[in-house]
């Protein structure tokens, strides 16, 4: 039976290199050379490696792969925003956003083909769950975004990266923390944790794992209701993590000097949205060094809400400062495309796709 190819771009910088010197019989110059072609130049075809000999490239041909994904759709917002729908070797459908602000160009990637948590205002979880993506699928929607951002802005750079697209990050650990090892490598596409978000919904093991790495990302965390009554109803994972457990491991979370953890609050109208809300958030988050985003709602048809009006918005931000949160407005992004995070890869030709699985609460 014919063994499985090995996927050059799921493989750490040490495993790379011990697999062309313990599998290939080349010096490890050599391992370090296919590193670069596959992190830091992102190439999608074996022959593109040219300071490898042609021997060399047919031996690799023979025993890897290099399962990058394909970029099947793009759609541009007037704002410039861009997301893009990628489907993985197994023909699922995931997404990408690159969001321009200023000198900035942030883009979020995904975690999983779908989401388990089931939050009832995002359109991922109408999806239910198809599986986690390895680290090399993960690390690879940036060197798509690379590409892309190439090709329609040279001279421009990805700054930022947010692990906030299609899925849970923390549901989905050890292959996060391994895509993040591959992206940060010198030698690779050389990201910096510090301009690295991972954003979680609030699974309270994870965060506590995530504490005693060596190296961390910043911290986000969708929290989205200041009571456990709200927070039960739109994110059934609070009925396991309460408020009170999940804001414990976020006091406990080592911060570095001018580091700050972010707090996700998406604005649902009259779920939410007043002016108490805003107090009680600012009590229960009163003395962690944080930032809010407060985020109107991005609306789509799987889900009953509304985005509030701007009068409430505004109000619900000036109670927020009112109280002492540093408090920014996200300014809703995308709104002419699919913007709501799953929507594009739900949607083939107008037509929303079939659920990938259950979900689990």
């Amino acid at each position: 039976m014919a063994t499985e190819p090995i996927d050059l771009r799921a493989l750490d910088f040490a495993e790379t290199v011990a697999f062309a010197r313990d599998q290939l019989g080349q010096p490890d110059y050599r391992g370090e050379q296919i590193w670069r072609w596959v992190h830091r130049a992102g190439v999608c075809d074996l022959d593109q490696m040219t300071n490898l000999s042609k021997e060399l490239r047919a031996q690799l041909a023979s025993r890897v792969s290099l399962g990058h994904l394909r970029v099947d759709r793009v759609q541009t917002s007037r704002d410039g925003t861009r997301k893009m729908r990628l489907l993985t070797r197994d023909h699922h459908a995931i997404e990408s956003v690159l969001i321009p602000d200023g000198d900035k160009l942030t883009q979020c990637i995904s975690s999983q083909v779908g989401c388990a948590l089931d939050c009832q205002f995002c359109a991922t979880a109408k999806l239910g769950f198809g599986r986690h993506l390895d680290a090399g699928e993960i690390a690879d929607q940036i060197y798509r975004g690379r590409a892309l951002v190439a090709e329609v802005e040279p001279g421009r750079r990805i700054t930022n990266v947010v692990y906030m697209g299609m899925g849970e990050p923390l549901h989905n650990y050890d292959q996060v923390i391994r895509s993040l090892r591959i992206l940060t490598h010198e030698l690779g596409a050389n990201l910096s944790y510090r301009r690295i978000t991972v954003s979680t919904v609030g699974l309270v093991p994870g965060i506590r794992k995530l504490a005693t790495e060596p190296m961390r990302p910043n911290l986000a965390i969708s929290l989205n209701a200041a009571s456990d009554r709200v927070r039960d109803r739109i994110m059934p994972i609070n009925r396991k993590y309460t408020i009170a457990e999940l804001i414990a491991a976020v006091r406990a979370y080592p911060l570095e000097r001018r580091r700050r953890v972010t707090f996700e609050y998406v604005l649902l109208a009259g779920v939410n949205d007043s002016r108490a809300d805003a107090a009680e958030l600012a009590r229960v988050l009163r003395g962690i060094r944080c930032k809010l985003n407060i985020i109107p709602w991005n609306p789509h048809p799987e889900a009953p809400y509304r985005r509030p009006d701007d009068r409430a918005i505004a109000a619900f931000q000036a109670e927020a400062k009112r109280h002492g949160l540093p408090t920014y407005l996200r300014t809703p992004r995308g709104d002419d495309i699919d913007a709501a995070c799953g929507q594009l890869a739900a949607r083939q030709d107008g037509q929303t796709l079939v659920r990938l699985g259950k979900s689990t609460r």
